[in-house]
């Protein structure tokens, strides 16, 4: 897992971002049909209307590695979206991460399996941000710029889950790990976060966990069409919420394009929201660390399924701002302590 912190105005961060591809040689699939370019000039509009900061931050990149802007930015808005295509650019979409929040004894924790092709293990990023005119925040990403989760200096945390769209359903709009990216940058609790979400046009489908320390926590399962907010579960003095790769609300079922082709996502559920509830004690990150790697059922145990693994999991404290984090499957990499974010 590669790490960075960037500082400064939008811009200043993608020319030191682009300085680092530079320096590593670091070239881009760019390589889309005409329906992805379509679809990302469309978005880049919908983009630079509500966040144009990282269109800015993305033009520092462009502009430091030479590669034309609007061709750079639809790639990245077709990530986690419409990238359905080519072989010879980026394979099918492929996701399969489990996220989940959790409030019991004044503890308030979020905690994440990121599930992947192995091939994007080695380009996976921990990254610190610290922007002039912006909340400062922690981003993991399999990408850059934008992410799959996150936690800012409020204590509020931020993240996505990919569920299968059909081609003809997408339409111009931000994909989920922009999204998050918006959600950290912009807002200073779940409230606020629900409120800037509701606002913001949803490229394809996914679901947007939103957690803040309060232990206010919210899954809003999110269609180009349709936004539905799932409330926390409420038992025995513990809160718990949790996404997958599927909608769980019946309504919104009939949106999803997998057809259960979604490594195993409703067992994965069921395992945070039954299983793991008898666990919670004193310590709820531990238990969080011990759910991640499978022991109160299945959750990372792909070992049956090729080219598919967790490539990275992770806990966070929402009060403290600490980080715990496995790089690799949990069942056999140590979670390590990242304490960044709080330094900061």
């Amino acid at each position: 897992m590669h790490y960075l912190t960037l500082e400064g105005s939008h811009y200043q961060m993608g020319v030191q971002r682009g300085r680092i591809f530079q320096e590593n040689h670091i070239t881009f699939p760019l390589g889309l049909d005409g329906f992805q370019l379509e679809h990302g000039r469309k978005s880049e509009k919908i983009l630079r209307e509500f966040f144009p900061e990282v269109c800015e931050e993305i033009k520092g990149v462009t502009d430091t590695t030479g590669n034309d802007y609007l061709t750079f930015v639809s790639w990245m808005l077709c990530m986690g979206c419409c990238m359905y295509n080519l072989e010879r650019n980026i394979p099918a979409e492929l996701r399969g991460c489990t996220a989940f929040a959790c409030a019991s004894g004044g503890q308030v924790i979020y905690g994440r399996n990121n599930d992947l092709p192995p091939y994007l293990k080695e380009g996976c990023k921990s990254e610190i941000y610290a922007p002039a005119n912006g909340n400062r925040f922690y981003i993991a990403t399999s990408s850059f710029i934008n992410g799959e989760k996150g936690m800012n200096e409020h204590g509020l945390a931020a993240a996505m889950t990919f569920v299968m769209t059909r081609l003809e359903q997408i339409r111009p709009g931000l994909n989920s790990c922009f999204i998050v990216r918006y959600l950290l940058e912009k807002a200073d609790s779940a409230d606020s976060a629900l409120k800037l979400l509701l606002e913001l046009p949803a490229a394809s489908n996914c679901n947007i966990l939103i957690a803040d320390r309060s232990g206010e926590m919210i899954v809003v399962e999110c269609t180009p069409d349709e936004k539905r907010i799932r409330k926390a579960d409420c038992r025995n003095r513990v809160r718990l919420v949790c996404a997958v790769n599927c909608f769980i609300s019946d309504e919104m079922k009939g949106y999803d394009g997998a057809h259960g082709d979604d490594y195993q996502a409703e067992r994965r559920y069921h395992t945070v929201t039954d299983s793991f509830r008898p666990h919670i004690r004193e310590n709820v990150a531990e238990a969080a660390q011990r759910l991640l790697r499978g022991d109160y059922g299945f959750m990372c145990q792909y070992d049956d399924t090729p080219d598919f693994e967790t490539v990275w999991s992770s806990v966070f404290d929402l009060n403290s701002l600490m980080i715990y984090r496995a790089e690799g499957d949990p069942r056999r990499e140590r979670f390590v302590t990242d304490s960044r974010l709080c330094n900061i």
